[in-house]
Order: C-alpha cells, then structure tokens, then sequence
C-alpha cells in the first residue's frame, strides 16, 4: 500500500484530501505544519508521496520541502492559492516535482499523484526501462542506474526523482536534442501546456547547476538553438 503524507494546517483540508486518498485505497499520514512534516517524513521513511501546502504558520511548505530534501527523495506535490509563475519557480527551486493550485478538482489532483508515483515507482528501481547498462558515463559524470546516484570524482551529486529522470531521459536520447514538450511529455506523462516550458527550463537550469563546472556555458547539457536539449554522443 503507497503511503501518501498529507500536509496543511487547515484540518478540513486535510480531512477532505485524506478520505479522497483512502476512498481509493492509500495509507495516509497527515501534518499540520512544516516542522510536523518533516519530522514525519523522517520517521517514515517509506512515504511514497508528499502533498504540501506552501502557505503555513511557522515553517512554510517551501522551507519544508528544502529541509525534507536534504534526506528523502518521494515527491512532493504542491497545493497552494499562489499562483504567480515565480512562485511556481521557487517551489521548484527547493525541490517540488509538481503544482496544484486551489481550488483544484479530485480529477485533477487524482492525476496528477498518479503520474508522480508512476515516476516515483521508476525512480525507486522498481522498473528500469530506460538503460540497460548499470553504469553511464557522459564526460566526468558516471550514473549508476541501479541505484540512481549521480558522481564526479567520487564525489556524489545530490538530484531529485524528477531530475534523475529529466537527465536519463536525455542519456536516453542521447544526441538529439529534444525540445521542452517532448521531455515533458517523455518525463511528466502529461499533455504539455505552454506553461509546461518553464516548469523544463527551470529543471534544467537546477541540474546544470548541480552537473556542471560553469553552468554558464554548460557542456553536459547543451542547448541546441531552436531544437531544445541534448547530451552528446560519447
């Protein structure tokens, strides 16, 4: 049974979500501030999925995400009322896989934790389509595919699901280069809306980050004008 953590400090709101949830036959937890959250993510490791609301006394759900970061990799999944696109930037700067805003409909949220346990499920190992080999090398950077870590040197690089996702998506197809709908679609499993190219120029951005020596002049991930992204051959 996946293990779903449901965090707002609006009890209703909780209690609406969690019977949703069970009705369909997850086990859930709930949290009614960050620091809650994050101490229960720490006694539960196995949680597959964290819905999080951003707005919250005390510890916000983006300072919780951060801090949950640092330790645990399940998704978490944004409910908020803040709608701007820099909010949207600064969940996923600290390290949210997705955005919902409220109001929202049970389809909607019903689809969108589907899709996020379905790439949780690849993340974790439990199906491995998308390299045959245990070990990856692009340039300095090896990726073991067994367990999804990423090093240089020895050194590990921390990612997130979804950007160990993005990345071995483009391992994947390495190149050709593969424009903001073809990855989102190819990672997200979703329809690609115009909105969707931030959500991928900001995941890239966070991995050039992490993958690069300057990633002011990426060389691991190039951008490819007019065409998209690409890992090159060899």
């Amino acid at each position: 049974m996946q293990q779903i953590l449901v965090v707002d400090d609006d009890a209703d709101i909780r209690e609406v979500i969690r019977i949703q949830l069970e009705n369909k036959g997850y086990l859930v937890l709930e949290a009614a501030n960050g620091n809650d959250a994050v101490n229960t993510v720490r006694k539960n490791p196995d949680i597959d999925l964290i819905i999080l609301d951003i707005m919250m006394p005390g510890m916000s759900g983006i300072e919780a995400c951060a801090q949950i970061r640092t330790f645990h990799s399940a998704p978490v999944l944004f409910l908020t009322a803040k709608s701007k696109e820099t909010d949207k930037n600064d969940a996923y700067e600290n390290g949210g896989d997705d955005y919902l805003v409220k109001p929202f409909s049970q389809a909607e949220l019903f689809m969108k934790i589907q899709s996020l346990l379905r790439r949780y499920v690849v993340y974790k190992g439990k199906s491995e389509s998308s390299v045959n080999l245990s070990e990856v090398h692009v340039q300095d950077i090896v990726i073991d595919t067994v367990n999804h870590w990423v090093y240089r040197e020895n050194q590990k690089i921390e990612l997130t699901d979804t950007e160990y996702l993005v990345l071995m998506y483009l391992v994947k197809n390495k190149g050709t280069a593969k424009d903001a709908q073809a990855i989102y679609e190819g990672v997200w499993n979703e329809k690609f809306l115009p909105s969707s190219t931030n959500t991928i120029m900001v995941h890239i951005l966070k991995l050039r980050k992490k993958l690069e020596l300057d990633f002011n002049n990426p060389l691991i991930i190039r951008t490819v004008w007019g065409k998209g992204y690409q890992i090159d051959e060899g």
